[in-house]
């Protein structure tokens, strides 16, 4: 995948729809693709194939013809100018007839073009210049390491030709191995509270546990730290606290691996103090994924109860010290949202979601269910959650916005028939919100919290449910999804707009925890503070802090962002939208000092000149707009248009001079061009192998093609960014995965540091100014993930530091790949 468009969501779908396709709930299944998008998303694949097919042939046929006509000229220089002298040849090779032989029919060479031009894996091979005419593949015995020679790769059967800098004197003996430097897992921003329920909790350590992606998060609100749990392999999907509040019961979903084949998901049981895992429950037992869990309370928690993802929404009771299966038996076909265990009575089970409230009874293994009656009241579309007063009634909040009180009622003989047993029916109604009642939360003393939808209030109750005290959650932050206490009076708040709050009815509440709530794209650091610039599908513009760990401001827009960079002079930060208009924002006042539009589809990247006297403008109409650049980046004058790319441009680099740009595009083409001649095409590559770049971003280059892996289709790498240093780069793939490689990595198969904790395709990668730090961001996951770069020889006291402030010691070590 190379941007978000449709052209390469296909690609991004198939790796990745399976693992949010099930993490639907009532309020948020209209964000998900129906039956029909996901038939226009499988046509429009289709379509995008036979494009990529005709343009390989093209490029195929264009290739024939050139050969055809300039072998032989080639072959005449070749044997004039002595080349097949034996001298030139390694120890034990000689010329042969058949090498002439082959070079000099036409139909071979036209049979060995199309065989490479129908190859869909990443071939190498040799080849060698012969003053300015192109290129020409010799057969793999040919060994020759004399300047001049080029690389060629094949991606989904397009060649690229890459040319090897003259200070490479032998190719082959190039040495990759992976950098010294590693990444550690620094902070993380974000909450998932967009799709999930129940997933907050304060610990008695003074940290809130709260996740987003693959990683859980212990942030400790006082002291500002963050610790990590990151033994899941895929999205964190629910959470529960055990009744000693130390350790906690996470699910994770299934989701792909890289083949597209399904994981088997899992639940951790693991101590928070010391982030070690205690326990997996049911790996290989459960279906797409883990979507609620619960610990047992009469007994201290000897059991676990867990729902699946399935069909059948299967619910099972485990052992949590055997980690054994006691029970199961199947739920029901429609959505279920929460389980509990009856505090009091660990055989007792309750679940709700969508039109039921079921009561389970465990007796020997064997489970009864008991639905609920709504009796002459209404039955509302989804159970949303539900909690046991201290009585023993339990309590559940509906999408009528009503709390209903249930409680066990003689069993109406004229209705049920004779023999019919006790049922549990609605013993009082009672209205709480405008909208859903997404959430309840009991109080110690026996008071009620509930949370609304619609009307964004939180409320208490008295233990009777007589109305308290209430508050409204600020619109920004979107409805009241989880409440958790810190205290009789100070709560934290999670939104349905991944934000976590913190207050009092009486202070209010301020956000301690932000994210975007949709897809992110744009990701800029700025050229010498410590800030970085984000920018998604949710039309939110945000710059954070990477020192305080914080969301300094955040602007809504318009239409959407995809990318963004900073001006040198760091006064001003440039963004390209998703219709062609791109603006300036001043980083002081936020305002808009510049405004334009190119074109009419979306932009995908924004570049500077090194020196800022430039800016570049990468469209999917295929041109790259170049702008004069003056008062510090507040004035823009239309300079020229690089047009020469055949499809929608992807990456783009300025060189160190800030004369050139090179660029790639979605059809695999690697172009440069003279800026200061006016945007002109330099059509002889070959002159651009020693040219120096300022940045390097382009996934596309002889420097970076080593981070291509055998058997990719193109859209694998999303971004890449090299470290300011030029030691290293950061790669960004399709598969949830950062990795760290050596620059310049220019052989196949290069070795890297991989790194895991998104739960989707990372969109972007980028180091901040001083490389101290490396910014990733996920795109459905919603999260940016900071981590601090370490050198081999950085000391055991700085390595210290970094784990304590923010990761664990369970983190899992980077692989070498």
């Amino acid at each position: 995948m190379l941007l978000p468009d449709r052209q390469t969501n296909q690609h991004r779908s198939s790796h990745n729809s399976a693992r949010f396709l099930d993490d639907v709930s009532a309020d948020s299944s209209a964000e998900f693709p129906d039956r029909v998008s996901m038939m226009e998303v499988r046509l429009q694949a289709q379509e995008d194939e036979i494009t990529l097919l005709k343009s390989s042939l093209a490029d195929a046929l264009r290739r024939i013809r050139i050969h055809d006509q300039l072998l032989p000229l080639l072959k005449q220089q070749l044997i004039a100018g002595g080349w097949f002298s034996p001298a030139y040849w390694h120890k034990g090779e000689k010329i042969s007839k058949e090498i002439l032989e082959k070079l000099g029919n036409p139909e071979r060479q036209r049979k060995r073009l199309d065989k490479k031009a129908a190859s869909s894996a990443n071939l190498l091979t040799r080849s060698f210049l012969s003053n300015s005419v192109s290129s020409h593949s010799f057969p793999p015995c040919c060994c020759l390491c004399i300047p001049g020679q080029s690389i060629k790769m094949f991606i989904r059967g397009r060649p690229i030709t890459m040319y090897v800098p003259s200070n490479i004197q032998n190719y082959e003996d190039l040495k990759m191995e992976p950098p010294s430097e590693r990444l550690d897992l620094d902070w993380v921003y974000g909450y998932r509270g967009r799709d999930c329920r129940a997933n907050l909790y304060f610990l008695p350590t003074g940290e809130a546990v709260y996740f987003i992606a693959c990683v859980i998060v212990l942030y400790h609100i006082n002291n500002r730290t963050q610790r990590h749990y990151r033994k899941h392999t895929d999205c964190v999907r629910c959470l529960t606290l055990h009744p000693d509040k130390v350790r906690v019961a996470s699910g994770q979903t299934a989701g792909v691996d890289k083949d597209g084949k399904p994981l088997q998901p899992c639940v951790h049981i693991w101590d928070s103090t010391t982030l070690v895992t205690l326990q997996q429950i049911g790996l290989g037992a459960f279906q797409r994924g883990v979507g609620s869990v619960a610990f047992s309370f009469a007994d201290s928690g000897a059991f676990l109860c867990v729902i699946d993802d399935s069909n059948e929404h299967m619910l099972s009771v485990w052992d949590c010290t055997k980690g054994t299966k006691h029970a199961e038996i199947k739920s029901t076909n429609e959505a279920v949202f929460a389980v509990e265990f009856n505090p009091s009575d660990s055989t007792n089970i309750i679940t709700c979601g969508k039109s039921h409230v079921y009561f389970w009874t465990l007796n020997g293994g064997q489970f009864t269910k008991k639905q609920g009656i709504f009796g002459k009241y209404k039955k509302p579309k989804f159970i949303q959650c539900f909690v046991f007063s201290l009585t023993g009634d339990v309590l559940t909040g509906d999408s009528e916005g009503n709390i209903l009180t249930w409680g066990k009622s003689a069993a109406d003989v004229k209705t049920l028939g004779k023999g019919a047993k006790e049922t549990f029916q609605i013993m009082r109604q009672t209205r709480a919100h405008e909208g859903s009642v997404f959430t309840l939360w009991t109080l110690h003393g026996g008071g009620l919290l509930s949370g609304g939808g619609k009307d964004r209030k939180i409320i208490r109750w008295s233990a009777d449910l007589a109305p308290e005290r209430e508050c409204e959650i600020p619109e920004k932050y979107g409805a009241v999804r989880t409440i958790a206490d810190v205290d009789e009076e100070e709560l934290l708040v999670g939104t349905t707009r991944n934000a976590i709050l913190r207050g009092t009815f009486s202070d209010g509440f301020v956000a301690i925890v932000q994210g975007h709530v949709d897809e992110m794209w744009g990701l800029a650091t700025h050229p010498s503070q410590n800030i970085f610039f984000t920018c998604g599908h949710d039309r939110q513009v945000c710059l954070w802090n990477t020192e305080e760990h914080k969301l300094d401001w955040c602007i809504t827009l318009e239409e959407y962002g995809l990318c963004a960079d900073f001006c040198p002079s760091g006064s001003v930060v440039s963004v390209g939208l998703s219709t062609g208009r791109w603006m300036v924002l001043d980083l002081l006042t936020r305002e808009v000092v510049s405004e334009s539009t190119d074109g009419n589809e979306q932009l995908s990247v924004m570049r500077y000149s090194p020196d800022g006297s430039f800016l570049a403008v990468g469209s999917h109409d295929n041109f790259i707009y170049i702008y004069n650049v003056t008062e510090s980046g507040r004035r823009y004058i239309r300079f020229g248009k690089c047009n020469g790319h055949s499809s929608f441009i992807t990456h783009l680099d300025w060189s160190k001079d800030g004369k050139y740009i090179m660029s790639n595009s979605g059809d695999y083409e690697i172009l440069y061009w003279d800026i200061a001649a006016g945007c002109k095409l330099l059509r002889n590559r070959y002159e651009s192998k020693d040219r120096e770049w300022a940045s390097y971003t382009c996934v596309l280059g002889f420097h970076v093609m080593g981070v291509w892996l055998e058997g990719s289709d193109g859209t694998d790498i999303n971004a890449l960014c090299r470290s300011h240093d030029e030691r290293m780069v950061a790669v960004a793939d399709d598969f949830c995965k950062v990795h760290l490689f050596q620059y310049p990595c220019p052989k196949p198969k290069a070795p890297s540091h991989k790194y895991e904790g998104h739960g989707s395709h990372v969109t972007n990668v980028c180091f901040t100014h001083s490389d101290s730090h490396l910014l990733s961001m996920g795109g459905k996951d919603t999260c940016i993930l900071q981590w601090k770069v370490f050198g081999a020889g950085d000391s055991r006291e700085r390595l210290a530091s970094a784990s304590v402030s923010s990761t664990s010691t369970s983190s899992p070590e980077p692989v070498t790949s």
